[in-house]
């Protein structure tokens, strides 16, 4: 564990030491090029809730309530995460649903699978525009967005994780005498999540992106709108410090949640290097 933070500090500090060297370089345009120092410390303003003395003394003293960017990064991770979650958790239901019926039925696989397949290739960008016409700028079209971006991606996963099983498990259940929900519920699904889990993790990322492109186009307490609001100030600390939390939430969810998921999966099932 130690070693692993040693090299997670010493990887962070030579970047540090990179992004300095090309701050130094960059010499008349460094302020569109931010010192990494300065984006460390929008990044603590914008994750810690706090005030400073002078923000207290226009609130309390002078009966002032200044806009604040104390803890406005955290608030907006939060906001986008509680979206893309209920977007990624719909997206997971429906997804399963359809990869179960593209497997079960022939019908349903010459009807629906040009269509998921063609769904999983369209960029999630080209979703925006109908979802404005369809929903409005608010919070439903933000979650069509992301819904649309991760359903192929599920689907699909589910479609060719049940058609990897074996045929041989099948058949081994059914000598047995398992019934065929017995079969699929017992053998066939348990045998797929090695690339349900896969699938599981893309359309995370595939969701997470979406997510923020439909937040880009709407005004809430979102990370996409810190990234509007900081370009549209100029403020180039407070834009690679937006980004750089964008890329450590999705570092962590992938690290925490899904590779532990499908390290425990192919553990089990004997797929562990």
């Amino acid at each position: 564990m130690a070693k692993k933070i040693l090299s997670a500090v010493a990887l962070v500090a030579l970047w540090m030491l990179l992004w300095q060297l090309i701050f130094i370089a960059t010499g008349s345009k460094a302020w569109k090029f931010a010192p990494p120092l300065d984006v460390v410390k929008d990044l603590w303003d914008g994750l810690v809730p706090h005030k400073v003395i002078g923000e207290l003394w226009q609130e309390y003293i002078q009966g002032e309530r200044p806009e604040t960017y104390s803890g406005k990064v955290l608030r907006g991770i939060i906001a986008s995460l509680i979206r893309v979650l209920y977007g990624y958790g719909i997206a997971l239901v429906l997804g399963v649903i359809v990869g179960l019926l593209l497997v079960s039925s022939r019908f349903f696989e010459w009807l629906l699978g040009p269509l998921i397949l063609g769904i999983q290739s369209l960029p999630s960008i080209c979703w925006l525009p109908l979802a404005i016409l369809w929903f409005g700028l608010g919070e439903n079209a933000i979650l069509f967005v992301v819904l649309m971006g991760s359903l192929g991606s599920i689907t699909i996963a589910t479609r060719d994780g049940l058609r990897q099983v074996p045929v041989t498990y099948q058949r081994v259940a059914a000598t047995f005498g398992a019934a065929p929900m017995q079969r699929m519920l017992w053998v066939n699904v348990p045998a797929a999540l090695p690339v349900f889990i896969s699938g599981l993790k893309q359309g995370w990322s595939f969701a997470w992106r979406s997510l923020l492109a439909g937040e880009l186009l709407y005004r809430s307490i979102s990370a996409g709108s810190l990234l509007m609001d900081a370009r549209e100030l100029n403020d180039y600390p407070r834009m690679f410090a937006v980004m750089i939390m964008i890329v450590l939430v999705s570092i962590l969810i992938d690290r925490i949640l899904f590779a532990k998921l499908e390290a425990r999966i192919h553990a089990r099932w004997g797929l562990a290097k």
